[in-house]
């Protein structure tokens, strides 16, 4: 299916969150350290419910040797300062979708690494910052999964 990173994630619940969604749409997560909490944080736990076994979790050291085992994969880098809006590319199975730490998002460091059409965004209204990291996150799976007519689910 799809994949959801999570570079430097900062907040439990909110991945917590993000682990229960991808068990429920049999897609993978994978975390880029540091990450602002331990794995058994009570408040990741808490978010994910029960979920935790049944979803595919993958930490990485760096966002370097998250990227060199991904290399093959087309990476989204999901930012408020991407051109492209979310639901214009064509996505295909095994794309991967990147966001940023909650505070900050991802950093320039990051985002150059990326070309101008793999830069999107989710319209808000003016002057709005941000967006909750899992709320993002669902938006963006469920627009890959209903372009893939949700092959997979019932």
């Amino acid at each position: 299916m799809f994949s959801i990173a999570l570079f430097e994630p900062e907040i439990p619940p909110n991945t917590g969150n993000i682990i229960r969604l991808c068990a429920n749409t049999g897609n993978q997560l994978h975390l880029i350290e540091p990450l602002g909490f331990n794995l058994d944080d009570k408040q990741l736990v808490r978010a994910g419910l029960d979920y935790h076994e049944f979803a595919s979790v993958k930490t990485y050291s760096n966002f370097l040797a998250f990227k060199s085992l991904h290399s093959k994969s087309c990476i989204f880098a999901v930012t408020t300062k991407g051109g492209m809006p979310y639901h214009q590319p064509s996505y295909q199975e095994g794309d991967i979708f990147l966001f940023g730490p909650e505070t900050r998002g991802l950093p320039e460091s990051i985002l150059n690494q990326f070309d101008e059409t793999k830069k999107i965004r989710i319209p808000m209204t003016e002057n709005s910052r941000s967006l909750n990291l899992s709320n993002a996150a669902a938006i963006l799976l469920y627009e890959a999964w209903r372009q893939n007519r949700f092959v997979g689910g019932v």
